[in-house]
């Protein structure tokens, strides 16, 4: 019995070491081109192009924010993976919580690209303050504090940016980020 402990400890540390490894290596190529372009100037794009590449990604980022939410925060909690005592509890949550800080992030880069289009701007304005209520909500999960309520607030601003995007144009589909996103 003592043996499974410290085997369930080294998959544990083995896991979170591939997912920083995974997360230092995804972003390990800005430096190259940091430089020149910062440095150059804006040309050739007009008002009407960078409307429709914010609204695209606007739909990427909300998208994806979407999909690892209910992937590995919702599904696993309305499975029962969270309670104590069931099998693979510790690894949903591990997942769990790295996929509410992937949403997070997911969620502010959308409000950020949604500053690109008027109408998408108006819509998504009045959520800067639920996207910001999440912040802490990774945490709650990687620890397991997370209960019903939490899931709830997840699944109500995702399904609130959803609809801000649907009623500027910009409909938002749900797209499950690899496991290797989620660590990077």
């Amino acid at each position: 019995m003592p043996r499974n402990v410290p085997l369930r400890r080294l998959f544990l540390a083995l896991l979170l070491s591939c997912a920083v490894l995974a997360g230092t290596t995804a972003c390990g190529g800005d430096d190259s081109g940091g430089a020149s372009s910062s440095s150059a100037s804006p040309t050739g794009t007009s008002s009407a192009e960078a409307q429709k590449f914010a609204k695209t990604r606007f739909v990427a980022n909300a998208g994806l924010a979407a999909g690892a939410t209910y992937q590995w925060v919702v599904k696993p909690y309305r499975a029962g993976k969270f309670k104590k005592g069931t099998d693979g509890r510790t690894f949903a949550l591990v997942k769990a919580g790295l996929a509410g800080g992937f949403a997070y992030n997911r969620l502010k880069a959308a409000t950020e690209n949604a500053k690109g289009d008027p109408l998408l701007s108006k819509a998504v304005a009045p959520l800067t303050a639920g996207i910001a209520s999440l912040k802490g909500l990774a945490t709650k999960l990687r620890n397991g504090e997370a209960g019903a309520g939490d899931i709830g607030a997840f699944e109500s601003v995702i399904s609130s940016v959803k609809d801000a995007g649907k009623s500027a144009g910009a409909e938002v589909k749900d797209k499950v980020p690899s496991t290797s996103q989620l660590g990077g």
